[in-house]
């Protein structure tokens, strides 16, 4: 039996030698499996001869003809032209490169088969150099019996030899060689999408016949396609499962829910839970109660009140003796959890700790020791918290915010500061893990990109809460703006001034922010202004937004660094400047910022036109709706996955041949097919993980 393609190197095919072996990897072709896997980036038809009459501009053609002139013709450039002649018409054939012997051979009288795109000259249409065979009556010329597939390449391999080299893999094709690892019990009939066997998929691919539908191949929704992205999806969600069951192998703490500490949080609350709230709750209650390690996402919209949630939970877990971990990705962030943890926790008695990259010197050690030997039971940081000097006493639970922010080894290794399976000295059970998201997910990819974790979704606004007016404004309106911003100040409201530059300078942005806020001081002298920005020291930060949320300051002056974690009830009215720069689920977080208390709101979004088609469709839906899945759609179909989900989770998903948002639809059936085939298949589960990951297995990391 022949050795299966996985494990046959390309160096192992006829013309491969040291210097085309090293070429071929730079485009990640190492064995028969890569170059079968390597698919074309489209195809041209070279099954047909078109009538020279019939031809349309634009279009890539075989035609077949006599020359009936040929001259040398200079202008501008010196080029050969042949004038081509079929029973239908005449064509042009142009060559800006061509040497006396090729001169000699297309004389009149010549008969030629000929490839090339059309495209409209002085003299009708022309191909600039075309592909051409002499036609010998004794020996015609036969068409190709296939599409005739276009690669992706590189310097010094060309499309002649790339087709080669996977006619040669074609060719070794077969049961035996590739292993088919969706077995047939998984109903073809029922999932169309893996209706083709893969071999038939990737013969299909490499040499379509006549008459396959090039708008299918070229959208990538030709079936065969489909059977292959379905395949990787089906591998990347297994990746995902194999590593929920390998965290979910170790114990976990039994973190009872304490109904006398549970009443105790909830009376010092100032508002009572929506449903929502309690409903999610009782989910991530009911997670870790048991002996299994929880993994559960929580969506919800800006405002709705995830945080309290979490509490509740530290408040389980420390109840039961255990600490509890807060990460959050920014300093402002965290420093927002650790004022709104201090205010619930203390009246229970609970001592919190408080970590991030600017705690140093004694204070530092001092912090570290309160972690270490466990007196510290809430403990709250950025990612501080993942490094090694960081020595949890005993943690029972680990809360990440703004899970976008932080990739899945981020997280795992916020994990592993309870419990390290690399570590077996380490027997301790593993900590839960609760990650929080205010950055709505569309369905679609929640199920993708975190297969691995339960989802729960806080859907309710707290009561009282109105919803924030979005009005778009162009910037020629500006000193209107300022006017409006002035009468809401001086009758006892508050307001943010976000400055936004498209540059990714913290030096730029701070200077963009200190102008606006000298020019709105000019002009606003009766009210108290505030600046804030990224490069301004931590201490100074905090001050200013307590200075802020007292009501000292009228108008506050930020750049985005306040996109997520400031609470400020009484700030009703905020601008954005060239919002228009900004995405989606950034505008979506910033405008949260205002609506938090009971008075109406009003979020104005300045632009600088012109504006883009794109800049026009975002500002359109965030005047229209302040629901974040649906802004979170929007930003889908406008941006694509990989940048809704934050380069550092798609990081972990790169993919071939699928693609999010095309194969949405098939989502669903995917998550059946993978956990079918974990638990009927468990056989199949790594090489399918092997064939479409390789190395960068996820699981392989936890």
């Amino acid at each position: 039996m022949s050795k299966p393609v996985h494990q046959i190197g390309v160096d192992k095919l006829r013309g491969v030698g040291p210097q085309l072996g090293l070429k071929l990897k730079k485009l990640g072709l190492y064995t028969l499996q890569d170059l079968l896997f390597h698919l074309p980036l489209r195809y041209i038809d070279r099954t047909q001869i078109t009538a020279i009459g019939g031809i349309q501009p634009m279009t890539e053609v075989v035609i077949e003809g006599e020359i009936r002139a040929s001259d040398v013709v200079f202008g501008r450039r010196r080029s050969l032209v042949c004038k081509i002649q079929d029973h239908s018409g005449v064509a042009t054939l142009r060559f800006f490169h061509f040497n006396r012997a090729q001169q000699e051979r297309l004389k009149p009288g010549a008969r030629l088969r000929c490839f090339g795109e059309a495209r409209r000259g002085k003299s009708g249409l022309e191909l600039y150099h075309p592909e051409y065979q002499h036609l010998d009556a004794a020996n015609p010329a036969s068409l190709e019996e296939t599409l005739t597939p276009i690669y992706p390449a590189t310097e010094g391999v060309t499309q002649g030899r790339i087709r080669d080299l996977c006619g040669q893999a074609l060719a070794r094709l077969n049961q035996e060689s590739i292993q088919e690892l969706l077995p047939t019990d998984l109903n073809r009939q029922q999932h169309k999408e893996i209706a083709y066997s893969l071999v038939e998929a990737l013969r299909l691919l490499h040499n379509p016949p006549p008459g396959t539908a090039l708008h299918l191949l070229a959208e990538g929704s030709h079936p065969a396609q489909q059977r292959l992205a379905a395949e990787e999806l089906i591998a990347h969600n297994l990746s995902l499962l194999k590593l929920r069951q390998k965290v979910q192998q170790y114990p976990a703490p039994l973190l009872l829910e304490d109904q006398a500490a549970r009443d105790t949080f909830l009376q010092q609350l100032s508002f009572e839970l929506t449903g929502a709230q309690t409903r999610v709750a009782q989910e991530i209650s009911a997670d870790i109660s048991t002996g299994t390690p929880m993994l559960r996402l929580v969506q919800g919209d800006v405002g709705s009140g995830k945080t309290v949630v979490a509490a509740l939970a530290a408040v389980q877990a420390i109840a039961n003796g255990k600490q509890v971990a807060l990460m959050a990705p920014t300093e402002i962030l965290a420093e927002q959890h650790r004022v709104n943890f201090e205010q619930w926790l203390r009246p229970l008695g609970i001592r919190t700790a408080y970590l991030t990259g600017k705690v140093k010197g004694k204070a530092r050690e001092v912090q570290l020791q309160a972690i270490a030997d466990g007196v510290a039971q809430m403990v709250i940081g950025t990612h501080a918290l993942f490094q090694e000097t960081v020595i949890f006493n005993d943690l029972g639970l680990s809360i990440i915010d703004e899970q976008h922010r932080f990739g899945v080894h981020q997280r795992l290794s916020l994990r592993n500061k309870g419990f390290s399976p690399e570590q077996p000295q380490l027997d301790g059970p593993a900590p839960h893990q609760l990650i929080m998201t205010a950055t709505p997910i569309p369905r679609t990819l929640a199920m993708s990109a975190y297969a691995d974790l339960d989802c729960s979704v806080i859907d309710e606004l707290p009561p009282g809460r109105t919803p924030v007016e979005t009005v778009v404004l162009s910037n020629l309106r500006r000193n209107d703006i300022i006017e409006r911003v002035r009468v809401s100040c001086t009758t006892g409201r508050q307001a943010y001034w976000v400055c936004t530059l498209i540059e990714e300078s913290d030096v730029l942005e701070a200077q963009a922010a200190e102008v606006t806020a000298s020019e709105l001081q000019l002009m606003l002298p009766e009210l108290s202004i505030g600046l804030i920005h990224g490069r301004l020291k931590p201490r100074e930060k905090l001050e200013i937004m307590s200075a802020f949320k007292s009501g000292e300051i009228n108008l506050l002056v930020a750049t985005t660094v306040i996109e997520v974690g400031v609470d400020v009830p009484n700030a009703s009215l905020m601008i954005i400047e060239n919002s228009e720069r900004l995405g989606l689920s950034q505008l979506h977080q910033l405008r949260g910022r205002v609506g938090r208390g009971s008075q109406s709101s009003h979020c104005v979004l300045l632009y600088s036109p012109p504006i883009s088609g794109n800049g026009s469709a975002r500002l359109k839906i965030m005047r229209q709706t302040t629901d974040g899945f649906k802004i979170a759609e929007k930003d889908l179909e406008l941006r694509g996955p990989g940048e809704v989900l934050g380069t550092r989770q798609t990081g972990d998903m790169q993919l071939h041949i699928a693609d999010l948002q095309r194969d949405a639809y098939m989502l669903p059936q995917i998550k059946q097919l993978a956990e079918s085939l974990l638990l009927n298949h468990p056989e199949n589960v790594d090489p399918l993980i092997a064939r479409w990951l390789g190395q960068a297995e996820i699981y392989a990391q936890a």
